[in-house]
C-alpha cells in the first residue's frame, strides 16, 4: 500500500494527551508540519496553554477541549462535535495514557482498572467514534497508537500496565489488517524510555520513591530516556512512511529482536530483573509501611 499520508501539511489531526510529554512535542511538531489540529487532554489550563503556544507560533487549532478519554458517552459527544465543526479526521493519533507499577500482592483493583480504562479503552473509545468516518469518506489516512516496550516486554511490576499496553497492540494489529483495503495505515509506538512528567508521577505501588536506592533508579531512567521531542519525531516519520512498528530508541528495537530471536537468554534476563526489583521492593517497602504508620496512626 502507497503511504497514506506522505505530508502532514493541510491534514487534520487529532492528538489525545496533548497537554504535555509526548502528547505536546507531537502536537507541536505536527503543527510545524501544517497539520491542522484537534486537541485533546485531561487538564484544561495545560491543554489551553500548549494551544496557545501553538498558534503564537504560526500553527494552526482548529478545536480543543480537556476531557476524558475513558469516558465513553465523552468521547461520542466529543466526536460528534468535531463532526460538526471541523470535518473527518486523517490522522488519528492516540497519545494520551497513564502507568502504575506494582506487584500483584501490592496492586489494588483501581490500579488494574484505571490502566486498562484510560490505556486500552480510551484509544478503543476514540477509534469507536473516529474511525468509521474515515472508512466511509474513502479517502484514506492513519492512526497511530502509542503502546510501550511493555507491550512488547516482560518488564517487572508492569502486569497491570502490561494489560493494557499488550491489549492495544493486539488492536492495532488486527486494525492493520482489516483497515488496508480502505487505505488507513496503523501505526504502533513502542517507546522505552521518555523523560516526560510521568517519569516522576507514575506511581510504584509497595514502593517508598523518597528512599535513596528508588531514587538513584529513577535518576538512571531519566539519563538513558531519549527526549519527547524525539519520541515525536519518530512518530512523524512513522505516519510519513507508513511503519507499522514505530520505535523511539535502539535499545526497543534490539531488546523486541533480541526476545524473539533468543528465548531462553530473554527469560534469563528478565529473571534478573524481576529479582533486581524485588530487592529493591524489600528494602524500600517496609519504610513506606512505617511512613504510612506515623502519618496515620490508630486511633
Amino acid at each position: 500500500m502507497d503511504t497514506p499520508v506522505p505530508s502532514l501539511r493541510g491534514r487534520k489531526v487529532l492528538i489525545t494527551g496533548a497537554a504535555s510529554g509526548i502528547g505536546k512535542a507531537t502536537a507541536e511538531a505536527a503543527a510545524a508540519q501544517g497539520a491542522e489540529l484537534v486537541l485533546t487532554d485531561l487538564h484544561a489550563d495545560r491543554l489551553d496553554a500548549v494551544v496557545d503556544e501553538i498558534t503564537r507560533a504560526g500553527g494552526t487549532v482548529l478545536y480543543h477541549v480537556a476531557g476524558d478519554v475513558s469516558d465513553y458517552e465523552w468521547v461520542r459527544s466529543f466526536g460528534r462535535q468535531v463532526d460538526a465543526e471541523v470535518g473527518v479526521m486523517d490522522v488519528v493519533m492516540n497519545i494520551a495514557g497513564i502507568s502504575a507499577w506494582g506487584t500483584v500482592e501490592n496492586l489494588e483493583h483501581r490500579h488494574w482498572k484505571s490502566m486498562v480504562d484510560v490505556n486500552l479503552m480510551g484509544p478503543i473509545h476514540i477509534i469507536e467514534c473516529f474511525v468509521p468516518q474515515m472508512v466511509r469518506r474513502g479517502q484514506g489516512g492513519h492512526i497511530v497508537n502509542v503502546s510501550s516496550a511493555a507491550g512488547l516486554l516482560a518488564l517487572p511490576w508492569h502486569a497491570a500496565y502490561s494489560a493494557s499496553k499488550f491489549g492495544l497492540r493486539g488492536v492495532s494489529e488486527v486494525l492493520r489488517f482489516d483497515l488496508r483495503r480502505h487505505r488507513i495505515g496503523v501505526s504502533l509506538v513502542c517507546p522505552g524510555g521518555v523523560d516526560t512528567p510521568l517519569v516522576d508521577t507514575v506511581q510504584i505501588v509497595g514502593v517508598n520513591r523518597e528512599d535513596p536506592r528508588v531514587k538513584s533508579a529513577i535518576d538512571g531512567f531519566h539519563k538513558i530516556a531519549v527526549s519527547p521531542e524525539k519520541a515525536a519525531a519518530a512518530i512523524l516519520k512513522g505516519v510519513r512512511k507508513n511503519r507499522f512498528m514505530v520505535y523511539t530508541s535502539f535499545d526497543i528495537r534490539f531488546g523486541y529482536w533480541w526476545a524473539r530471536k533468543f528465548a531462553l537468554p530473554y527469560e534469563i534476563v528478565m529473571r534478573v530483573a524481576n529479582d533486581r526489583f524485588d530487592r529493591l521492593a524489600r528494602v524500600s517497602g517496609p519504610a513506606l509501611e512505617a511512613r504510612a504508620r506515623d502519618e496515620h496512626p490508630a486511633q
